[in-house]
């Protein structure tokens, strides 16, 4: 078997059997195909696409790449949960604990922002000293002693999805339905989950714009788990505007310690509890979705969900004290208010230039290996829909550096649009 033959098999739209799948993937993971090979077999991908089974076998072929975690010495189900990603998107802080305290195990990798998205790590990291490079021992003694892990991905892990995507980054094949689809499912798979949760955004602050997009990305995905034997369930979610009002790392734990104390913005506490509620059924926790949402609810009211919220923090060496007493987080030296400059309904507050602002305050990563300021970001009071009368308090800034501060206000008013008639709030979900 040679690379080439199988670029120009998938160049001529060809089928690509599981066992050419497997060769080139384990050829490129260990070096014995070099990385022009691999940009034009994912360029061939880009072009022409991949069928379902071809997919699947991608996305298999890549979790054997490294590690396969079998956790079920620890635990008899594990169940993740992933989101595509978004601005103000911090559910994995409250939902995980949720779950976990209705006896579900969570065991989750996650990632780092990148770009307007924020992401799960760097908001846990604005607890002190809270480690998300747990080694898989760890991993796996901290979910069959606790019930919960939230980490960073190991190297070990799906290795040919790193090479992959560092690859596609450059070549312009980044979006690509199988390769994107393949590229969240392998870690899925390799991390050892039997039980999948997708929470795929769609909106002006998701990668995929269009609901037509998210479906398709969705369909796949849930394809693909189901061909590998998890049982996986998508959920289509807006991100036209922020999921509640923080935007930035401590701002987000903030809220998110909130809604465990049964607080926090509504659209927020809505979107966790509904997304807790297929954890819990398809963890196979709960009979059915009113079971799931039930049983999530009275996590929050008898204190279990806050309870392991700061088990994780502690087990995962961070400051736990901060669970209880938020006025520990890092605070921005500036925070400046924004008015409404008029009368009217909210029409929109475009998620991805509020992401885009709090990038420029220092919330987020221009590119990977960039800081963050994890003190910095947005507080949005109002929604879509939303009625104001000029001079409310329309958004809150917090900010290290004052020229940040301006550039970021300017941004984040002009994500606000305005209009004389009335304007019906937005989904949560879509379906």
């Amino acid at each position: 078997m040679r690379a080439v033959d199988i670029i120009i098999k998938k160049r001529d739209k060809q089928q690509l059997t599981a066992e050419e799948i497997e060769f080139f993937v384990r050829g490129f993971t260990n070096g014995d195909i070099p990385d022009y090979q691999a940009s034009a077999f994912a360029m061939a991908i880009m072009l022409n696409g991949m069928s379902p089974v071809e997919t699947a076998d991608l996305t298999l072929a890549m979790a054997r790449s490294g590690q396969v975690l079998d956790l079920s010495k620890e635990v008899d189900i594990v169940v993740d949960k992933h989101s595509s990603g978004g601005v103000g998107d911090k559910t994995s802080i409250s939902v995980m604990p949720m779950v976990a305290a209705c006896g579900l195990p969570v065991g989750k990798m996650s990632g780092r922002g990148l770009g307007f998205s924020g992401g799960t790590l760097d908001k846990l990291e604005s607890i002190p000293g809270y480690r998300v490079d747990l080694s898989t021992d760890e991993f796996k003694k901290q979910l069959r002693e606790k019930g919960i892990v939230l980490t960073g991905q190991s190297m070990d892990l799906a290795p040919a999805d790193g090479k992959m995507y560092a690859l596609r980054d450059v070549t312009g094949t980044v979006p690509s339905m199988p390769l994107i689809a393949s590229s969240i499912m392998c870690k899925k798979i390799a991390g050892g989950a039997n039980a999948i949760v997708l929470d795929v955004k769609t909106g002006l602050g998701a990668f995929m714009q269009t609901l037509p997009e998210a479906r398709e990305l969705a369909s796949l995905m849930v394809d693909i788990g189901r061909r590998a034997g998890r049982n996986t369930v998508a959920l289509l979610s807006d991100m036209n505007q922020p999921l509640g009002a923080a935007v930035g790392n401590a701002l987000e734990v903030i809220e998110a310690i909130d809604m465990l104390r049964g607080g926090g913005p509504a659209d927020y506490r809505e979107h966790c509890l509904h997304v807790a509620a297929h954890v819990l059924v398809v963890g196979q926790r709960a009979k059915d979705l009113n079971e799931g949402r039930a049983m999530a609810e009275n996590s929050i009211a008898d204190g279990s969900a806050l309870e392991k919220f700061r088990a994780l923090v502690a087990a995962q060496g961070g400051d736990a004290s901060y669970v209880d007493d938020n006025s520990r987080f890092e605070r921005a030296k500036y925070v400046e208010v924004a008015h409404a400059p008029r009368n009217g309904f909210i029409s929109q507050v475009h998620a991805r230039s509020v992401g885009e602002a709090s990038v420029v305050l220092g919330a987020g990563r221009a590119k990977k290996g960039d800081p963050v300021d994890h003190a910095v970001g947005f507080i949005i009071h109002k929604k879509v829909g939303d009625e104001v009368r000029e001079g409310e308090p329309l958004f809150e800034v917090h900010a290290n550096d004052r020229a940040k501060l301006a550039a970021a206000r300017k941004a984040a008013l002009s994500a606000h649009l305005f209009s004389d008639e009335f304007v019906p709030p937005l989904p949560l979900f879509y379906e």
